[in-house]
């Protein structure tokens, strides 16, 4: 179960005001009696624990966002006026999953890095074969809730996973590290921002991502068009990438998407398209409503899956840090980009989901 590491009633948590400066004033029942009253007018930001989920208002602009850390960190819902922004596969994934420590698919029951090659004990039962995939992390429980605050800027909550601390981890991934992800509602957006802390002795290699489910609702499913802000496509064998690459005008002759209608994809994207703050802008529109998806300049790849068939009421913009079997990939002279981590220094990057005409 996650915890806070500094416990503090609700109110205190939107509040200047401590705990301690209220007994010293000698009006603490007097003065949280005030603060209840008035809160709800402080700002239109709001924090608050409901269980085991983490709820952010933004209250002017009717969008509540609901984490849950103790199911892998996930940020499960994103309401806005009541519709919900976020989708899945009932009962499997579903709103935004992180992908960690590699994202998607890797070609063999093993990973390279540093020259090296680590083959996974599948006798841990924590990494699936032939193929792994989407890593070890969705559905950890060991998140534990830092802060969980608000102010008149933007309501969130930040969270860290000891990756270092479980031996079962270690044993398939040895490089020690934490990670510390915040979900931010801010001026109508979510911001999930994510940093890696290299703890080991050795270049830590990056290749995690993000696995969100999007949606409009205000038209059918065959309705909806996107676009994917991307130059190349990779041309892949089994969902892995062989290394040839091709225009993404080519695979995606309308306008680098089209409609959703008579399409199917699971496929990688690079060479990003970005736009004067380094963020690259992924979109998918309804009749009014529309769903952008910006990659931070780190996120130097994408993959965009969508089952076919009018039923499947989802896209998914996937951030990735590499390609698809990244770290393989690059040990065979194959893909040129993949990031590492210094020992002892970090990592960082965000993306923005910000929903339009709801």
């Amino acid at each position: 179960m996650w915890r806070f590491r500094q416990r503090l009633p609700i109110d205190e948590a939107h509040s200047h005001y401590s705990r301690r400066d209220l007994l010293e004033s000698g009006a603490m029942k007097l003065a949280g009696f005030l603060l209840v009253l008035v809160l709800p007018a402080f700002g239109q930001y709001s924090a608050r624990r409901d269980d085991d989920i983490i709820r952010l208002e933004d209250a002017s602009r009717q969008t509540v966002v609901s984490v849950t850390p103790s199911r892998g960190n996930n940020a499960l819902s994103m309401k806005v006026k009541g519709k919900e922004v976020l989708a899945g596969i009932p009962p499997g994934m579903s709103g935004v999953p992180f992908l960690a420590p590699w994202a998607n698919r890797l070609d063999e029951t093993a990973f390279f890095a540093n020259g090296k090659k680590y083959t996974f004990n599948l006798g841990l039962g924590n990494v699936r074969g032939p193929i792994p995939s989407h890593g070890m992390l969705l559905n950890a429980s060991q998140w534990e809730v830092i802060e969980a605050k608000a102010d008149q800027n933007a309501a969130w909550v930040t969270s860290r996973l000891d990756f270092y601390r479980y031996p079962d981890w270690m044993a398939q991934f040895p490089f020690a590290h934490t990670i510390e992800m915040t979900h931010r509602l801010k001026d109508g957006a979510l911001e999930v921002a994510v940093k890696l802390n290299n703890l080991s002795a050795a270049p830590m290699p990056v290749s995690i991502g993000f696995h969100p489910f999007f949606q409009v609702t205000d038209a059918p499913r065959d309705e909806w068009t996107f676009q994917v802000a991307a130059r190349l496509h990779w041309i892949q064998n089994q969902n892995i990438p062989t290394g040839e690459t091709e225009p993404v005008e080519k695979f995606l002759p309308i306008n680098r998407g089209g409609p959703l209608k008579g399409q199917k994809l699971d496929d990688v994207f690079s060479d990003l398209i970005r736009d004067s703050e380094g963020k690259a802008v992924m979109w998918l529109q309804g009749r009014n409503e529309r769903v952008e998806v910006s990659f931070g300049p780190n996120y130097k790849a994408a993959v965009v899956w969508f089952p076919a068939g009018p039923t499947q009421n989802f896209i998914c913009f996937e951030p990735m840090a590499a390609i698809t079997d990244a770290m393989n990939l690059a040990q065979k002279g194959i893909y040129k980009e993949l990031q590492s981590i210094p020992p002892g220094q970090s990592w960082q990057e965000s993306f923005w989901v910000k929903p339009v005409g709801f």
